[in-house]
């Protein structure tokens, strides 16, 4: 009877008062609860402390980058459009008619006089071999991953996680292996190569790294995004392989990732949220972009003319998923009552409402997959001139690079002095397969724009202030 009384007072004292643990020890010392007690209150406060420790664990890991690095290639790799229609003009496989197709997509490509080639696709002859496609694989990746060391200061023997993602190279080694022997990594290090992904590999590659650094904790994450121009030239006469050479250009980047709590005040952004979504179920999805020989047995990337709506379903697909975890409500509740509307009432037949994520995003980072891509996204998505201007001036300076242009655009954002703390980045990445993948950060602080003299890893130092440029619909290539 007296140990029902005195559970009973327990549970009342720590209901109704919020100091009870402390009335139940001063009535213990008083002798009003039996002694057995004080033998239980040990295993309780083992029990509550269990499951707060239980809680904490159960918590994801915050994920930080502390900084990121794009390569810029010296000088003798720069390439204008009419130097890159004689060098490949040169390797005598092209018909007339192939020459003046690649010429016209050139002229409406969106892309500048100042966009960088490998000295395997600039030389007499055009060099296409391995030990090519290595020797710029190993420029280009060291050149971006030396930068970021130098500006975080980070030990490679700190690095807990690799991962390297490059479509069309894949040697033996590894990429992967050749940041690790370059760098003397620590033997225990976790390196992971993704090959064949497509360009929205990058954001892939950052949602693994992402989830190793769940498991591993006090640990940091090098991501590397690139692809190899060497190996990508196509010198057939197919069109639907012709395209890549007016828009692919050589380039890599570099990000460092930390879920140290201890480097949030040193860190850039914070990741919100990555989103994958993956079409491939669709024959025509999974067909629109596939590596292959054509007729004459030239190796090249054929692209299907079904990809601009393929990528338009896939887009769909990810904003479905993303949107109910940045949007605003009142953004969510228009797009429910217009999806009620279409579907069920059928009382809208006009296009179906595209939520305003301009008011849950601040800056876009659409990856510069060509000037058409852009052009129909900006006007799907409802985006102004300035919103999609980091696209556009990456496309135009750096050309297509791959998995790596969303960091040249975040370059552009932070150069021009925009990024501001709070702020919201989307990063947007399409791919073959078909992919489309969604990464979204938060600026941990204002970062401060580099002008004429920046920061190192920046690729736009030095040439900031001379853009925006106007991009003309179409410009005459004269050879």
């Amino acid at each position: 009877m007296q140990q029902a009384i005195t559970s009973n007072v327990t549970t009342v004292l720590i209901s109704h008062h919020p100091n009870s643990l402390q009335l139940i020890f001063t009535a213990i010392l008083y002798h009003h609860y039996p002694i057995p007690s004080l033998f239980l209150l040990p295993v309780l406060l083992l029990f509550i402390f269990s499951l707060l420790a239980l809680a904490i664990s159960r918590r994801p890991r915050p994920i930080y980058l502390i900084n990121f690095s794009c390569f810029k290639p010296e000088n003798q790799y720069k390439v204008t459009r009419e130097t890159f229609m004689k060098q490949f003009k040169s390797k005598g496989t092209f018909t007339d008619e192939s020459v003046g197709f690649q010429r016209r997509m050139l002229e409406r490509s969106g892309i500048g006089q100042e966009t960088y080639l490998p000295e395997s696709l600039l030389g007499t002859p055009i060099n296409m071999c391995t030990a090519a496609a290595r020797k710029e694989a190993a420029m280009v990746v060291f050149g971006a991953v030396d930068e970021l060391m130098a500006v975080t200061g980070v030990k490679a023997k700190d690095i807990a996680v690799v991962v390297v993602n490059c479509s069309i190279y894949n040697p033996t080694p590894t990429m992967a292996s050749m940041v690790v022997n370059r760098y003397k990594l620590r033997g225990n290090v976790r390196s992971y190569n993704l090959a064949g992904m497509g360009c929205s590999a990058g954001v892939i590659a950052l949602d693994l790294a992402k989830r190793l650094l769940q498991v591993h904790s006090d640990s940091y994450a090098l991501v590397i995004s690139t692809e190899n121009m060497t190996l990508n030239a196509y010198f057939g006469n197919d069109r639907s392989m012709l395209v890549t050479n007016s828009l692919f250009r050589m380039g890599a980047s570099a990000v460092l990732l930390s879920n140290r709590r201890s480097d949030r005040h040193r860190s850039k952004y914070q990741l919100l949220h990555s989103i994958r979504t993956h079409t491939g179920s669709s024959a025509r999805s999974y067909s629109c972009i596939s590596q292959q020989e054509d007729s004459s047995d030239h190796l090249g990337v054929s692209l299907s003319k079904d990809l601009m709506s393929v990528a338009a379903t896939a887009l769909r697909t990810n904003i479905s998923s993303l949107g109910p975890l940045i949007l605003p409500f009142s953004e969510q509740l228009r797009f429910l009552l217009a999806f009620l509307s279409f579907r069920v009432l059928l009382q809208n037949k006009k296009q179906t409402y595209v939520p305003n994520f301009r008011k849950a995003v601040k800056h876009f980072c659409i990856h510069a997959g060509g000037k058409a891509v852009l052009d129909q996204l900006e006007k799907s998505m409802g985006l102004s001139e300035w919103h999609m201007e980091p696209s556009r001036m990456t496309l135009y300076r750096f050309g297509n690079t791959s998995s790596s242009s969303l960091w040249y655009e975040l370059a552009y954002c932070e150069a021009k002095g925009r990024i501001k703390k709070g702020d919201k980045v989307w990063q947007i990445a399409f791919g073959s397969g078909f992919k489309c993948n969604s990464a979204v950060w938060k600026a941990m602080r204002t970062v401060e724009g580099c002008g004429e003299v920046g920061r190192k890893g920046n690729p736009w130092v030095g040439e900031i202030d001379q853009f925006p440029v106007v991009v003309p619909k179409e410009v005459a290539v004269v050879e």
